[in-house]
C-alpha cells in the first residue's frame, strides 16, 4: 500500500467480532496503526500515547484503529488493561497486514522471525492513503504529536 492507493473497504473484525469498514468512518480521516503485539512495552506505550491524545484526535476529525495479529480475546485484555477508547482489529489471518505490506521477516537479537512492522497509515475521508509513518519514523512516546504535525503541515 502506497500514498495515493485506495484502502480496502472491509478492514477486518474488532475485539468484539464487529466488522470494521471504511464506510463506517465517513467524513473522518482514519489513523490505521499496525503494531507487533498486545501488551509489549513499545506497543503499550504507543497505544497509551494515542489514548492520551484521543480526545484531541477526534476533535481534529481523526478516528483511530489499531491492528495486530493477536486474537479478539488478547485485544479485549489489552483494551481493558490500558483503557483504550478505540477498536483493535484482530488480523489473525494476516490478510490486512499483507494487504498493507507490513508483515514480513524481522530480526531481533540475532534471531530471524516473521512479524508485523510497526507502521501507521493516515487514510483520508475518501479512503485514500495520504500518509505513511514507517517503523523507523514512528516514535511510540509521541506518535499522536507526529500525526498532529502531519495534519498541520497539510
Amino acid at each position: 500500500m502506497n500514498i495515493g492507493d485506495k484502502a480496502p473497504e472491509v478492514l477486518g473484525t474488532d475485539q468484539d467480532g464487529k466488522e470494521i469498514k471504511l464506510s463506517d468512518y465517513k467524513g473522518k480521516k482514519i489513523v490505521l496503526y499496525f503494531y507487533p503485539k498486545d501488551s509489549t512495552s513499545g506497543c503499550t506505550t504507543q497505544a497509551c500515547n494515542l489514548r492520551d491524545n484521543y480526545e484531541e484526535m477526534t476533535k481534529r476529525g481523526f478516528a483511530v484503529i489499531g491492528v495486530s495479529v493477536q486474537d479478539e480475546k488478547s485485544h479485549k485484555k489489552f483494551i481493558e488493561k490500558n483503557n483504550l477508547p478505540f477498536p483493535l482489529i484482530a488480523d489473525v489471518d494476516k490478510k490486512l497486514n499483507e494487504a498493507f505490506g507490513v508483515y514480513g521477516e524481522k530480526k531481533m537479537y540475532g534471531r530471524t522471525y516473521m512479524g508485523t512492522y510497526r507502521t501507521t497509515f493516515i487514510i483520508d475521508e475518501n479512503g485514500v492513503v495520504e500518509q505513511i509513518f514507517t517503523p523507523k519514523q514512528i516514535k511510540v512516546k509521541e506518535h499522536a504529536e507526529q500525526i498532529f504535525a502531519f495534519a498541520e503541515a497539510k
